[in-house]
């Protein structure tokens, strides 16, 4: 009765600590940008250690910055551009259209 008592525990731990973060997991966005003005979704949520894919499709061309990670997505009318990191950095970090500062939305890494 004990030992099934602790497999019990131990796979109830396991699927609390699972579905509450973590990391570790692949997290992927298809992300709109319209007039360098707007982003949807303009709020990205992850967690610390989650390999995270971000592919932007734009409706004008220019850079899209992603700070803290500090990758430019070159953006072209008709193309889609993607860049794939492991989020190794907490934080809020901020997202915009580079030639104007114009704040599109946030990357928020979770630990």
């Amino acid at each position: 009765m004990v030992a099934l008592f602790v497999v019990f525990a131990a796979v109830a731990a396991y699927q609390v600590y699972k579905n509450e973060g973590g990391g570790g997991k692949n997290v992927r966005f298809d992300v709109t940008v319209t007039q360098g003005k707007t982003m949807q979704p303009s709020e990205l949520n992850v967690h610390e250690n989650d390999m995270v894919t971000i592919s932007i499709t734009c409706d004008t061309d220019g850079e899209v910055h992603l700070h803290g990670y500090d990758h430019a997505f070159d953006c072209k009318v008709g193309e889609v551009t993607a860049y794939s990191f492991q989020a190794d950095k907490t934080g809020d970090f901020e997202i915009e259209w580079e030639s104007t500062s114009t704040r599109l939305g946030h990357l928020v890494v979770a630990p």
